[in-house]
C-alpha cells in the first residue's frame, strides 16, 4: 500500500511515485503492467468502410485484468488504480464471467455530466476517503476492447471487428452492473459527427477511431483520435504583464454567475511579440476598472515571478472568443487560445451557460446506455 502523504496535498495532487505499488500475479496470457493501444491525434475523422468510431471519454484510461478471486486496474501508464476505485473492483469480481481483461476508461458521472474533478478527488493517500467518495460519487468503467476473453484466450491478434464482436457477447453474460458498462460504438461517421455536435458540453472529449482489420497494438499510435473544438465566449476582466519587457503577458477570462458577477475561469496567452504590444493599446483605455466581481485570480504560483503574478484590473467590456479543450470545476483547466474579439457580444451575456447548459443534463446517462 502506498505510503501515506506527510504533508497536506490539493485534491488530487499526489505524487506520481505514491502510485507504486507491485501487481498479483495473474494466471492470463497477459500481466499488467501492459501497455495499452494508443491513438495519434489526427484533423479529421476518416471515412470509409474499414473504420469503427467510439466516444473519447474525459476519464481514466484502465486496462482491468480478472483471474478468479484477483483484480487488477491499471493506468495506461501502467500504474495500479484498484485502491482508489474500490466500487470498480468490487463490481468486476461480481460479474459472471471469472477470466478476463478489459480495455476501457473510468469515468464519474454527476448529473449526466462526465466530471474530471470528481475523479481527481479519488487519487487521495487516505483509504477513509476513498471508500468515502466510492459510495457518494460512485465511479463507472466504460469498456470498449476485450483483450483476454472468459476462457482465458488472448485476442490480441484478432481483428478489431472480431474483438468487438466478442466484447459485445461478454457483456450479454451479464446484467444490471451500474460500475462496469459497454462503451457505444457506430461504424455510421454520420453518428460520429452528431456526437461532436450534441455531446459537446457533457465531458465528450472528442471521437477514436480504429480499424476493423487490424490487431491490438500494444503500446503503438494505432488508432486515430480527432478532438472536438471547444469555443466560448469570454469577458476580459484583466491582464497580467509578461516576466520581461512589460508588455501583456496573459489575458484573464471571466464569465458571469448566476448572481450577475463576473468570476475569473481561466487565461489566454496564445499571442506573438507584435500581438503583445497591440494588446497593450487595446487595454489601456480600460484599465482600472472594477475587474472580476465573484472568484478572481489567485496570486503568483511558484513557477512566476513577483510581477507576473500581479495582475491589472481592467473594465469589463471587451469580449473575446477562445477556444480550450476542458472546463470542469468552474475554470479552463488548461490555457485557451484566443480566436478573435466579438464586439457585437454584450458582456453580460457571457454565462456559464456556454459552458454547461442545463438542458444537457443528464444526456450522458442516456447516451451510454443507449
Amino acid at each position: 500500500m502506498p505510503r501515506r502523504s506527510k504533508v497536506a496535498l490539493p485534491e488530487g495532487a499526489l505524487p506520481a511515485e505514491e502510485l507504486k505499488e507491485q501487481f498479483k500475479k495473474l494466471g492470463l496470457p497477459i500481466q499488467p503492467p501492459f501497455p495499452p493501444m494508443e491513438a495519434k491525434l489526427v484533423d479529421e475523422i476518416p471515412a470509409g468502410a474499414l473504420w469503427q468510431y467510439e466516444p473519447k471519454w474525459d476519464g481514466f484510461r484502465c486496462l482491468a485484468y480478472r483471474d478468479g478471486d484477483k483484480v487488477e486496474l491499471q493506468s495506461k501508464a501502467g500504474q495500479p488504480l484498484g485502491r482508489y476505485f474500490p466500487e470498480i473492483v468490487a463490481a468486476l469480481a461480481n460479474l459472471k464471467p471469472k477470466k478476463f481483461v478489459l480495455d476501457g476508461e473510468i469515468v464519474i458521472l454527476i448529473n449526466g455530466h462526465l466530471s474530471f474533478d470528481n475523479l481527481l478527488m479519488r487519487i487521495h493517500p487516505a483509504a477513509s476517503r476513498i471508500n468515502k467518495l466510492s459510495v457518494e460519487t460512485p465511479a463507472t468503467f466504460l469498456t470498449f476492447d476485450l483483450l483476454v476473453d472468459d476462457r482465458g484466450k488472448s485476442l490480441v491478434q484478432e481483428t478489431q471487428a472480431a474483438r468487438r464482436e466478442r466484447l459485445e457477447l461478454f457483456f450479454k453474460s451479464f446484467q444490471g452492473n451500474e460500475n462496469v458498462r459497454l462503451s457505444p460504438m457506430t461504424r455510421d461517421i454520420r453518428s460520429a459527427h452528431q456526437w461532436m455536435k450534441e455531446l459537446a458540453t457533457v465531458g465528450f472529449d472528442g471521437v477514436v477511431a480504429k480499424a476493423l482489420d487490424q490487431p491490438y497494438a500494444s503500446g503503438e499510435r494505432a488508432m486515430r483520435k480527432i478532438k472536438r473544438i471547444r469555443t466560448a465566449d469570454c469577458v476580459v476582466g484583466g491582464f497580467r504583464f509578461a516576466s520581461k519587457g512589460g508588455e501583456v503577458g496573459s489575458l484573464l477570462l471571466g464569465v458571469y454567475n448566476d448572481d450577475s458577477l463576473l468570476d475569473h475561469v481561466g487565461f489566454s496567452s496564445s499571442f506573438t511579440a507584435s500581438e503583445r504590444k497591440e494588446l497593450k493599446k487595446i487595454l489601456k483605455p480600460y484599465m482600472g476598472g472594477e475587474g472580476f466581481t465573484g472568484k478572481a485570480p489567485g496570486g503568483p504560483s511558484r513557477w512566476s515571478t513577483e510581477r507576473s503574478g500581479e495582475w491589472e484590473r481592467l473594465d469589463p467590456k471587451l469580449v473575446c472568443e477562445v477556444r480550450y479543450d476542458h472546463f470542469s470545476g468552474g475554470r479552463f483547466r488548461h490555457g485557451t487560445k484566443f480566436l478573435r474579439w466579438r464586439p457585437e457580444k454584450e458582456p453580460r451575456t457571457c454565462t456559464y451557460e456556454q459552458l454547461t447548459p442545463a438542458k444537457q443534463k443528464g444526456k450522458m446517462d442516456q447516451f451510454i446506455a443507449a
